[in-house]
């Protein structure tokens, strides 16, 4: 079957940004002038962001509301794709490759749309792409396959024509069980790599070394 689209991931797929997920209560702290316990990272790995607020607040005694907080960790993140989030390693190389093979590209992110924009322009990725897909806009999380099927409409694909790149298991396991030739890429932040390798066509330790994926596009 020919490949005419692919569809791409942002966060730990084609970004090397999940560090900043994972490290947000300790950035926020130091941002104070706090010096963060060691188990912060872990207290609010599972938390939404505003209780990971309302547990900042109580357990560092911040003069400031959880909105206040949240406000101020919101800029940490924007300020972080704007100015300091890089591509992984090969991945611009990689996508000159398939916009040369024919493939037509786009994003589908559960990301801010601004942040991803700012991200790409800033990297020079952003020609690369025809459209980005996000979950607010599209109204739905990864857990459903709907920013997936929107993404391949657009291509005017079927779903067994249209790739899609995902570092996390349950996005990948979505995407796969609606038909769609799965492409899974390491990143650190993605515990379950062996259940991912075995849903996906191909898996990637690095952009750079993709050759096995070459057999799935035309020519």
């Amino acid at each position: 079957m020919r490949i005419k689209g692919a569809v791409f991931d942002f966060d730990g797929t084609l970004f090397d940004s999940m560090p900043v997920w994972e490290s947000l209560g300790e950035r926020y702290l130091l941002s104070l002038g706090i010096r963060p316990a060691a188990d912060v990272k872990d207290r609010v790995r599972e938390m939404s962001l505003f209780q990971a607020a309302c547990y900042l607040r109580e357990e560092y005694a911040l003069d400031l509301s959880p909105e206040e907080i949240r406000d101020g960790i919101n800029r940490l993140i924007r300020d972080f794709y704007f100015y300091e989030v890089l591509p992984k390693r090969g991945a611009h190389a990689f996508l000159e490759r398939l916009t040369k093979e024919g493939i037509r590209l786009c994003i589908a992110t559960a990301s801010d749309r601004a942040q991803i924009e700012a991200a790409l322009k800033r990297c020079s990725m952003e020609r690369f792409f025809e459209r980005i897909f996000t979950c607010t806009e599209v109204g739905h999380g990864k857990d459903e396959p709907r920013i997936f099927r929107e993404a391949a409409a657009y291509f005017d694909a079927k779903p067994e024509e249209t790739l899609v790149f995902e570092d996390a298991l349950h996005a990948a396991r979505t995407a796969a069980e609606a038909g769609f030739p799965v492409v899974g890429v390491f990143d650190s932040s993605e515990p379950r790599e062996e259940e991912l390798r075995a849903l996906c066509v191909c898996y990637l330790s690095d952009f750079e070394y993709a050759e096995e994926l070459m057999s799935f596009l035309p020519g």
